[in-house]
């Protein structure tokens, strides 16, 4: 991988904070956008190619939460939220929005960067293809009315394209090569993130929520992921 063809979008309206991100960034090879409000930050995503956006809540302008529903529109690149909001509410509705990860402030520079590599890694490794049943390479997963392409980094329910982010994405690839499977927590997020667990179960359960809406025809009574109490998720064989 080669940090340096990676454009990063800052959206930060404190300059001393985007500026010392912007170094952090560029030392790691990373090219840099900084945008002091969310309007400038929407429109670098529409005259740029973004690979990944850094984002701040309290926006001028145009706040985060609006930011993120409007990149969401029209684009699934990784986004990491960075602010000062710290309520696990901050944190449910940010990740609802589509948002991949939430870095409250203040923030350990180290631990940003380490996100972002991560994010941006999942993000360029879903097009990663398996071995079909012939011995030829397959990037088709079936799970009753679901099909997840690999190759064109797609899922649909029937003929309709589901729009997921790319966190969904790589937990729906888990689940689908293994239907009846059951993965423990950590190994879902071990999955997802490339990274040792840590414990935060709401992150994970608002990324399953979100899941059940967009594939479940009734998401309060699932029949693909199931949760099995004190183990982990699985996607039913249908």
């Amino acid at each position: 991988m080669q940090i340096m063809k990676y454009k990063i979008l800052v959206a930060e309206d404190d300059r001393d904070i985007a500026e010392f991100i912007k170094l952090y960034l560029e030392n790691e090879g990373y090219e840099v956008i900084l945008a002091g409000d969310g309007l400038l930050a929407f429109e670098a995503t529409l005259k740029e190619k973004i690979d990944l956006a850094v984002v701040d809540i309290m926006l001028p302008k145009m706040n985060g939460y609006d930011l993120i529903k409007k990149i969401r529109e029209g684009s699934n690149i990784p986004i990491v939220i960075l602010s000062a909001k710290n309520l696990d509410s901050d944190k449910i509705l940010g990740l609802d929005l589509g948002a991949d990860d939430y870095l409250t402030k203040p923030f350990n520079p180290l631990e940003l960067i380490a996100r972002i590599k991560s994010n941006i890694r999942r993000y360029y490794s879903l097009g990663s293809q398996v071995e079909g049943g012939d011995g030829k390479a397959s990037h088709i997963l079936k799970v009753g009315d679901l099909t997840l392409d690999e190759e064109e980094v797609t899922l649909r329910k029937g003929d309709a394209v589901i729009t997921i982010t790319p966190t969904e994405y790589k937990m729906m690839v888990l689940f689908m090569k293994s239907p009846g499977k059951v993965f423990t927590k950590m190994q879902i997020y071990q999955a997802v993130s490339g990274e040792s667990y840590v414990n935060d179960d709401n992150t994970l359960m608002v990324h399953i929520s979100n899941l059940r809406d967009k594939i479940e025809d009734n998401p309060r009574e699932p029949k693909y992921i199931k949760n099995i109490r004190g183990i982990g998720y699985k996607i039913e064989k249908l």
